[in-house]
Parts: structure tokens; C-alpha cells; sequence
């Protein structure tokens, strides 16, 4: 039996007084969802393993059947490998947010969700000033760094520290020097760049220094096919899932308008989905709108990825006969802005019927699917 899976990132949160103590999942009109919820099956996953801190790299790689605790080595090293940078095995990449920091204190951690294009012409002023590392331009914010024959230093999401002093965050132990000197550099070649001049005087945030975090040595996956014995695909925008596929073996799906934010194209995606399934037996289709929302701290814009979640669900079941599955990789709370890590729900259809009535936080804890292990999802939808 073939399968999708859709994957709204951090779509789980917390019941929020402005919406009449609902989750954004429980406020939002989610008429496919919830039809899922009565025709098929809920229950709720462990994404995050012990010991790991709550992020969609560890969450992620845990829902394809990775387990962390044997495969994660950072997540730069997954977003080098979608950008087809051919790590030596001595390197250590890291992933490189373009970040707004305001009188020390982490203001935004992607610069005001900065173009691919202007982070490009940054990275490119850049590149000469910090000759003893690699830069690589990605998408919008997220780029990346490589130190050859590097040491991974201790480093800090900076989705996890806005509002707050960044001393107490920055790279400490093995390559701390070199990324504080890079970071140091584009504090300098930023101030006073074109690019920012221009976000100025558009009323946009200005894109103040470069922050590495995350950074490994290369991976080693055994393919999904040795796997699951299927062939399978990734439609994202975003680098580090589609560095995951490639770890993987599997199938890169490049949509057209996807951007990984909320004005990607939603229904290219399903478009799309629906056309690879029918070469591929398992299509994995991450949207990740609803985490942006909860990083923003916007309940409006949550509310409104989830329905257009929900509407990339409708798409699909309307024209794929197989199995369906529906969840978050881990929860992004509107009131803390970064991600827990709470167990989620989750939805199957094609897997049995039980007597939830909708697709929320609530319905899925009383559901017959009971409580799993992200890293045992793929085997019983496959079983």
C-alpha cells in the first residue's frame, strides 16, 4: 500500500486565551483533517528522544525511522548535503542563520525573514573577509558554514534565545574562535552594506551578523530503501529535511513556489505529491508554515497555515486511495515562540476507524492509536 504523509512543521501548541482557550489546531477550520480524524485513526507521537533538544532535525530524522541517538550528527551537515556541498570527512558544518541583533540582545534570528537574494549579496561581501571557512548562501535565512578539519563547537539555536542577551549563548569549545571571528567580521562588512541600507530604508529589519549553530562531521544513513525495502520522496523548501532525503537515498521533489514560508504554494505541493506518488510508493510532504507562525508569535498566521495544511490534506485525499497521514514534527507554542517537546497528535487513514470526531491535541490522546515512538511510525503504516 502506497503512502503520503503530511507534515505540518510545529503545528501542535497550547491552549490560548485569545482563542477562546483553544489550540490553534482546535480553533482553525480544518474540515479534512477532521474527516480524517472520524474516518480514520488518532494518537500521539514521542518525537523527541531523551537527551535531545526539541528541533525539527531531531524530529524529523525520528519520524522517517532515524533514530538520533545513532545517526544525528548536527544539523549542518544535513544542510550541506542538500546544498551539495561535498563534505571531507574532517569537516564540521554548521548551519548559519542571518540574524538581527539589537544592543546585544537577539532581535530576530532570520533578519526579518531576509530574500535568498539579499542573503546571497551578503555572503558574497562576506566570503573574503573570513578566508579560513566555507560560506554557502541557502534560503532566506538559513545558510550555512564549514570549517575545514573543524572541531564542533557548543553552540545555540537562535530561534531559541530572541529577547534575550546573546554572551550567554555564543560558541564556546572547539572551533568557538573561528565562528566568533566570522561572526565578528560580518557585524563588519554588514554595517553599512547596500543590502541593509536599502532594508532600512524600506522599513525592514536590518540583517546585523551571521550565527552559526549546529555544526558535525557528515553523516551515515542507511537508505530508506534498505529500510522499508520502498522507494520514497521529499517534497520541502527547506534544506536540512531535504538533507535528511539525501542522507537517505531518497528522492528530492523541488516544487516551484515553494519557499518554506507563508507564502509558499500550497497546492503545488499536492500537485506535486499526487504526481510522485505515482512512481514512488511513500511521499513525505513537510509544509512549514505553522512553525514560522509560532516563531513570530502569531496566532493569526498559525491559524491560517493550519487551514492551508488542512486544504493540502483535502487535495490529496481526493484523489489518492492509500494511506494518509497527518502530523507535527513536535509542538511550536505561539506563548514561548520556539519549539517543546510534548508528544503530538497524529491522524491515519487507511489504519482502522476510532470514535475521535477531530484532528487536535485533545481528541488524539483518547484515540486507539495510543501513545508511539516517532521512530516506529513508518513501520506500522508500512505493516
Amino acid at each position: 500500500m502506497k503512502c503520503i504523509l503530511i507534515l505540518g512543521d510545529g503545528m501542535a501548541d497550547e491552549q490560548i486565551p485569545e482563542l477562546g482557550g483553544k489550540t490553534p489546531l482546535e480553533y482553525a477550520k480544518t474540515p479534512n483533517l477532521d474527516r480524517m480524524a472520524q474516518e480514520g485513526a488518532c494518537g500521539m507521537l514521542h518525537t523527541i528522544p531523551d537527551g535531545f533538544e526539541a528541533g525539527s532535525d531531531i524530529a524529523n530524522m525520528s519520524i522517517l525511522g532515524y533514530a538520533p541517538e545513532k545517526y544525528y550528527t548536527g544539523r549542518g551537515p544535513l544542510e550541506a548535503l542538500s546544498m551539495g556541498v561535498d563534505l571531507a570527512p574532517t569537516d564540521v558544518a554548521y548551519r548559519c542563520n542571518i540574524v538581527t541583533v539589537r544592543d546585544e540582545i537577539m532581535a530576530d534570528f532570520s533578519a526579518g525573514h531576509i530574500s535568498s537574494a539579499e542573503a546571497a549579496e551578503l555572503f558574497a561581501s562576506l566570503a573574503p573577509a573570513v578566508p579560513r571557512v566555507l560560506l554557502r548562501a541557502g534560503v532566506s535565512y538559513r545558510n550555512l558554514l564549514v570549517v575545514p578539519n573543524g572541531s564542533a563547537a557548543d553552540s545555540s539555536a537562535p530561534h531559541d534565545i530572541v529577547g534575550q542577551p546573546i554572551a550567554a549563548y555564543l560558541p564556546r569549545n572547539g572551533d568557538a574562535d573561528i565562528l566568533l571571528s566570522a561572526m565578528a567580521k560580518s557585524r563588519e562588512v554588514f554595517a553599512g552594506h547596500p543590502v541593509n541600507v536599502a532594508r532600512v530604508r524600506a522599513g525592514k529589519l536590518p540583517a546585523t551578523q551571521i550565527w552559526p549553530w549546529s555544526g558535525g562531521r557528515r553523516p551515515a544513513f542507511p537508505s530508506f530503501f534498505e529500510k522499508y525495502h520502498r522507494r520514497g520522496g521529499m517534497i520541502s523548501a527547506v534544506d536540512l529535511l531535504n538533507g535528511i532525503a539525501r542522507c537517505a537515498g531518497m528522492e528530492v521533489i523541488k516544487v516551484p513556489g515553494a519557499t518554506g514560508y507563508f507564502d509558499t504554494d500550497y497546492m503545488a505541493k499536492a500537485r506535486y505529491a499526487l504526481d510522485a506518488i505515482r512512481r514512488l510508493d511513500f511521499v513525505y510532504v513537510h509544509i512549514e508554515a505553522p512553525d514560522e507562525a509560532g516563531h513570530e508569535g502569531s496566532i493569526e498566521e498559525k491559524v491560517r497555515a493550519i487551514e492551508n495544511v488542512d486544504r493540502v490534506a483535502g487535495a490529496i485525499r481526493a484523489e489518492f486511495d492509500g494511506i494518509i497521514a497527518v502530523l507535527p514534527d513536535h509542538p511550536t507554542p505561539i506563548r514561548i515562540k520556539t519549539h517543546s517537546r510534548e508528544p503530538v497528535p497524529f491522524v491515519v487513514t487507511g489504519k482502522g476507524t476510532d470514535s475521535c470526531t477531530q484532528f487536535s491535541e485533545k481528541e488524539a490522546q483518547s484515540g486507539m492509536l495510543g501513545t508511539r515512538k516517532a521512530t516506529e511510525l513508518l513501520s506500522f503504516l508500512f505493516a
